[in-house]
């Protein structure tokens, strides 16, 4: 019988190295993933017995990918948490989400290998549930005549093969929108999300259409009877639309010079609704426009269906509660008819923060329309101060501009935040992974950050 395989995913070497020693000396399989990308490839390339998850990553934390894993009800094998930080409250989070237990750094040598013995022994005890390779489907909220008519439209598109461009202001829901339509398409491979982060310069090739090893699967690959989402295509740099352009162009792809694969993948692409203005200025980007730009959806922004807004509360203050075992607290008549009248510059990403945060910070009972105004006025849009005259970047190109704002006011919340990018994703209302890749696209070190505001 081949020994136990374990799969160790940690960003700092030194970990990856010594808990690879520690287990490998005890008998055991181990593989070591050095981000969160690398561990969704090896996880999906094959199950692993156990797995040791770190939660913070640059890429993509460890709690996004335990719920991934535990879409089907549990994940198909155990998984134990290695925290550190001060994050053991996330890690007793990770518990309830279907973690198996969790480890403190520094790592006791004994309790280490006391809980993989135990992981293992669950694992064996237990009957194993099938392997599930998509989220949990998610229908866009909302019975507006708007959403109403989204919804069958995508349910129309789910239906063929055809590219989808789905455009819409950040925060709107394209992303659930593509799962939805991923999960009405009746494709029975992996819905894959790409990752910005690894579509760096020089490696993103290798990244989408696999390495020169055997066992290294490019996203096309992996989305192989599937879905290959690719979010925000208005921000790919040249390499990677050069080679979307080949790629989709041809048909084929190939991970060395002797080895073609025909592209068997559904495409939905996201974009914000400025990508034609965007693509007349960039060849390349207008080249993947005209190819995707087949089966176009529009996520309405939330300020433009008010009427969803009460239907939208009501669904995240049930689903927090059901998913994270937060107290359910309803939403008075007067605080639902104020968030009606919200502009909701972050959309249902904001409104979703929004009921989390009080649930989680408020007190018992129903949501009084005070609350609402405290949290409203606690929120970015609100807490950005008034300026006299214009800001240099005024004189800028649209998106030059967009990116100093972006950058300058991440650098202030990150200081305000004392460099905690889990608190600075609370503040400006982002997930945590799509925060990371906003930092580093913006070449914004959180540690630096701080250091320069200390020395202002």
């Amino acid at each position: 019988m081949p020994p136990p395989s374990i799969l160790v995913v940690d960003d700092e070497p030194d970990i990856r190295e010594l808990v690879g020693e520690i287990l490998s000396d005890e008998g055991y399989d181990v593989r070591a993933a050095e981000n969160g990308e690398a561990a969704r490839s090896a996880f999906a390339r094959q199950v692993p017995d156990l797995v040791l998850l770190d939660i913070w990553m640059p890429d993509i934390d460890g709690i996004t990918l335990l719920k991934e894993w535990a879409a089907g009800g549990r994940p198909p094998c155990p998984i134990v948490i290695m925290t550190g930080h001060g994050t053991l409250e996330t890690a007793v989070e990770a518990t309830r989400l279907g973690a198996h237990d969790f480890v403190q750094k520094p790592i006791s040598l004994a309790r280490l290998l006391a809980i993989v013995s135990q992981a293992l022994e669950s694992r064996r005890k237990a009957p194993q549930p099938a392997v599930t390779t998509q989220a949990p489907d998610s229908a866009p909220v909302g019975s507006s005549a708007v959403m109403q008519l989204l919804r069958n439209k995508a349910e129309q598109a789910a239906q063929h093969d055809l590219p989808v461009m789905i455009t819409g202001e950040a925060g709107s829901g394209r992303e659930n929108l593509a799962r939805f339509i991923h999960a009405r398409s009746g494709r029975d491979g992996a819905f894959v999300l790409v990752d910005h982060c690894a579509l760096t310069p020089g490696e993103s090739r290798a990244y989408l259409l696999g390495g020169n090893g055997d066992d290294e699967c490019g996203a096309f690959e992996r989305a192989a009877g599937g879905t290959l989402f690719i979010p925000d295509l208005h921000e790919l740099h040249a390499e990677v639309l050069k080679t979307l352009n080949q790629v989709l162009d041809s048909g084929h792809y190939a991970r060395n010079d002797d080895e073609r694969r025909e592209v068997d993948c559904r495409l939905i692409v996201s974009a914000a609704e400025d990508l034609p203005e965007r693509a007349e200025r960039d060849k390349a980007l207008q080249q993947l426009y005209y190819r995707v730009n087949v089966l176009p959806l529009r996520v309405p922004p939330l300020r433009e269906r008010p009427d969803d807004v009460p239907e939208l509360l009501r669904h995240y203050s049930e689903w927090f509660p059901s998913r994270d075992k937060l107290p359910y607290r309803p939403f008075s008549v007067a605080a639902q008819n104020r968030l009606r009248n919200h502009s909701w510059p972050g959309n249902v990403q904001e409104l979703r923060n929004l009921v989390r945060r009080l649930l989680v910070l408020g007190g018992e009972g129903e949501v009084a329309v005070q609350e609402v105004e405290e949290a409203l006025r606690q929120s970015p849009s609100a807490a950005a101060p008034a300026v006299s005259g214009h800001p240099d970047y005024f004189a800028l190109p649209l998106r030059e501009a967009r990116e100093q704002f972006e950058r300058e006011y991440l650098v202030f919340k990150l200081q305000e935040a004392g460099g905690s990018v889990g608190k600075l994703a609370d503040v400006v209302g982002m997930e945590r992974t799509h925060l990371y890749r906003k930092l580093r696209a913006l070449e914004i070190d959180p540690k630096a950050a701080v250091a320069d505001g200390k020395r202002k």
